[in-house]
């Protein structure tokens, strides 16, 4: 029934777009800005920091939204169709875009997978039932790997519009800049967590790329995808790898309900262990300029900082 219900929305936007004009889809009439189209809010930044004032960027999914459930609406369907370029993540992430994105391959219209700017060889993977791995999506954890994903969207914007070449580049190169002393912050401010108290303990299984990079043993209780929530077995399993490594903080997510991390701490209360929730971390979405994380940067900032004061607290 959903499947059916995202081929009518297709359909009706498809409409739409049949009416629209080449000189429509190259962007805003009296503008000489390229229209970018993003799916995540990460993705949104990107495009903005690296584009500048030479670009119009419209992101699909705000604060706080988790792209592994966004259903595309019409009139994202028609925003897609109407721009110059599309960027999203790939690797199952937007999984109710894949029909969108074949769709798209019609219109003359360059579409982005970010996951094709890093090595197939650095994807993570996550073993499933029957020996099965499913692709992490979650790229925007390592620190190193968005540095790569920067380079490939630079290159390609300056393919598209090698007028502007020189801004993206340079745009590009600063914003690289910065990304290395982010993770020169990332890595002092790990430094002070005892490498024997580095577990991430969090609703779903989110932060493995930021785990191999930072040196953390990373958990979820629930996989790489939030479509299904952790089960009974799911809760008692995990309960018992904290018991077990005398664990005493875990952490919601600012797009996952807190229910499963909920059930969690009581059911290592029942143990005899207390365990807290120590904090939010943005998952798959960043945060609102109210709380100073609706950037890549600020947004990683804000998680570390959640981490290690929650990891170094003297119980």
């Amino acid at each position: 029934m959903k499947k059916n219900l995202l081929f009518i929305i297709i359909g009706t936007a498809l409409f739409f777009l049949a009416g629209c004009s080449e000189s429509d889809q190259s962007g805003d009439e009296g503008s000489d800005q390229t229209q970018i189209v993003t799916t995540t809010s990460f993705l949104t930044d990107l495009a903005k920091e690296i584009g500048g004032d030479h670009v119009s960027v419209t992101g699909l999914m705000g604060p706080g939204v988790d792209p592994h459930y966004y259903q595309p609406s019409t009139s994202d369907i028609i925003a897609m169709g109407e721009a110059e370029v599309v960027i999203y993540n790939g690797l199952t992430l937007e999984a109710r875009f894949t029909e969108v994105f074949e769709h798209l391959g019609e219109r003359d219209v360059l579409t982005l997978k970010a996951a094709d700017g890093i090595a197939d060889s650095k994807v993570l993977h996550e073993l499933e039932e029957e020996d099965t791995q499913a692709v992490d999506p979650h790229i925007w954890f390592s620190v190193s790997r968005w540095k790569q994903v920067t380079r490939y969207v630079a290159e390609e914007l300056i393919g598209h519009d090698p007028e502007n070449a020189a801004h993206y580049k340079e745009n590009a190169e600063a914003y690289i800049k910065e990304l290395d002393e982010l993770s020169t912050y990332i890595e002092t401010r790990v430094a002070e967590v005892p490498e024997s108290s580095r577990y991430l303990v969090t609703a779903h299984d989110a932060f493995q790329y930021f785990g191999e990079e930072f040196n953390f043993e990373v958990v979820g209780l629930q996989g790489i995808n939030t479509q299904t929530e952790a089960g009974t077995g799911d809760i008692s399993q995990m309960a018992n790898f904290i018991v077990d490594r005398d664990i005493h903080a875990v952490f919601v997510e600012s797009s996952v309900s807190p229910r499963s991390i909920e059930a969690l701490i009581e059911a290592t209360g029942s143990r005899g262990h207390a365990l807290r929730n120590a904090g939010e971390l943005y998952s798959d979405a960043l945060g609102s300029p109210a709380d100073d994380s609706d950037t890549y940067i600020s947004m990683f900032k804000a998680n570390i900082d959640t981490i290690v004061d929650a990891l170094t607290r003297v119980e």
